[in-house]
């Protein structure tokens, strides 16, 4: 049967699938969001919006939803089981540079003996890896500092002294600097930890291999904890460096304990060359409770910069319950537990947040990836820490389009040494707007866009479809790009042209100011973007 329908025709299965809900936009599933408040248009240009957060979104009616998908696990990608990494390697760095990809990480050894935990084996050293595919990865021998009377390592940086400061080189976090402005002898940077007096301490590189500290001072001195993964980025839409790190919203206590009523939470500033800092402030939820953010892990995403990802690690202490006693290795989480208790009945798992400002986030409560099935190596306090940030893959299906890969730890104070798990997640795969067969739809806020046609991301099943409305911005369809007249669209495509009557042309509504009305039907819809 041909996909060209009538009017008629595509009303009446409109009306079936969706009911007069959908279509009176009368269900009582509606979300109405951060309406604007004067009634002007958001200028999106021509970037690719995601559904991720709700600053977009008007309203949400008949079945649809927003649907949180959870990355798929592939192969272990690393195993860091050499000498020098120890048990408790983390902190991954990756991204991709030209042909290559590259990772930075932290190698720490930790072991409990005495009823204590002991960290003085050997210092914490930042190591390298990289590969041509982000897959398979290899150790390169840096002959740069020694181990154990050997410069065979891949150690990048060793923990040390800069002037009077106590460089931690085992909480590293590192990014190739995207500043137009950027010098050569600095085109990598790292930000690691400093203490007495404490606080981050910027480093520079000319090939992300050789590194000089560019300054002597701690940065951000006595604003944090800073006893996890602290970072700093370039962001583009601000034209300055972002920092974002961890804090104890009640303080600490000597011996590194929250005090009761306080949580490990996230603090942010900007500054112009990673050295001076403006004001920090503490970032806020849309509607999330507080908790335990181990990490934060935020950067804009590459596909869409103006979005500033995060994947913070949710500390969660279920206490000696049942259930606790029945996760794997009882015998090693009885062991840690002597070291302290909550080594022991902690666990750590991912989530997701998104932020437009990168103040204000919209975090998703629930898991973005969970302990998984239960296996050696995991349900403990470490697993799941997500490496900052997100690469592009091949998909291990011919033909298939390239995919985002993100890699996790588990393993964590386990065995020989802790391991790096690779994941796997559709491109912009994260959230999708979705409804059954019955239907829904999601209707925008008023926009202006730049360029000629509209593209899609988006799975349907066989039966299917979506269809576009352009309206204006009190809702009146506009002739040639209404319901009735958008040609179904159907398939799993990360880029699919829609069309009205098989015009793709939208050129005519460029600088006007519109709504999208998009209707599915047993479909996914995960990102829209207009292109030239």
């Amino acid at each position: 049967m041909s996909t060209e329908q009538s009017p008629t025709r595509r009303t009446f299965l409109a009306t079936s699938m969706l009911g007069t809900a959908g279509l009176a936009a009368q269900g009582s599933l509606a979300q109405v969001t951060d309406k604007t408040n004067d009634g002007s248009s958001i200028h999106i240009g021509s970037r690719r919006e995601l559904f991720i957060e709700n600053s977009l979104i008007e309203s949400i009616t008949g079945q649809a939803k927003q649907q949180l998908h959870n990355p798929i696990p592939q192969e272990i990608s690393m195993q860091h089981d050499e000498d020098w990494e120890g048990t408790g390697s983390g902190y991954h760095s990756i991204f991709q540079d030209g042909n290559r990809y590259r990772m930075y990480y932290k190698a720490w050894h930790i072991e409990v003996s005495g009823g204590g935990v002991s960290t003085n084996r050997h210092p914490l050293y930042c190591c390298y890896a990289e590969s041509p595919d982000g897959v398979h990865w290899e150790k390169p021998n840096l002959g740069l500092y020694e181990h154990d009377g050997s410069k065979d390592n891949n150690i990048t940086l060793s923990s040390g002294t800069v002037g009077e400061l106590n460089v931690d080189a085992g909480h590293p976090a590192v990014f190739k600097d995207e500043n137009p402005n950027v010098t050569d002898d600095a085109l990598y940077k790292a930000i690691v930890r400093s203490s007495k007096p404490n606080g981050l301490l910027p480093f520079k590189s000319p090939d992300g291999i050789h590194w000089t500290p560019m300054t002597t001072k701690p940065i951000l001195h006595g604003l944090g904890a800073f006893d996890s993964q602290n970072l700093a980025f370039w962001d583009p839409n601000i034209g300055q460096y972002r920092a974002y790190w961890r804090i104890f919203t009640e303080g600490v206590t000597s011996d590194k304990e929250w005090k009761p009523g306080g949580y490990r939470a996230i603090r942010t500033a900007t500054s112009d060359d990673l050295i001076n800092w403006g004001k920090h402030t503490d970032i806020s939820y849309e509607d999330s409770p507080a908790e335990h953010l181990y990490t934060n892990q935020i950067k804009p995403y590459h596909r869409a910069p103006h979005l500033l990802l995060g994947f913070p690690a949710r500390y969660v202490d279920r206490a000696w319950a049942e259930s606790t006693k029945n996760l794997p290795e009882l015998s090693h989480r009885e062991a840690r537990a002597k070291g302290s208790p909550r080594y022991g009945t902690a666990m750590t798992e991912t989530l997701l947040m998104a932020s437009r400002d990168g103040h204000q986030f919209k975090r998703w409560n629930e898991a973005f990836m969970h302990p998984g099935i239960e296996r050696p190596g995991t349900w403990h306090y470490g697993q799941q820490y997500i490496g900052w940030h997100l690469v592009e893959t091949e998909s291990a299906l011919a033909g298939a389009p390239k995919e985002l890969s993100i890699y996790s730890v588990e393993s964590y104070w386990h065995g020989k040494g802790s391991a790096l798990r690779r994941f796997t997640i559709r491109l912009d795969g994260f959230v999708s707007v979705y409804a059954p067969l019955e239907g829904g739809e999601l209707i925008t806020k008023p926009i202006k866009f730049d360029g000629k046609q509209l593209n899609l991301n988006f799975v349907t099943s066989a039966r299917g479809q979506i269809r576009v409305e352009a309206q204006t911005p009190n809702g009146e369809a506009i002739k040639g790009f209404t319901l009735s007249e958008c040609d179904d669209i159907f398939g799993d495509t990360i880029d699919r042209t829609v069309s009205w009557k098989g015009n793709r042309d939208i050129s005519t509504l460029v600088g006007k100011d519109i709504r999208l009305r998009f209707m599915l039907n047993d479909a996914h819809l995960y990102a829209y973007q207009f292109q030239a």
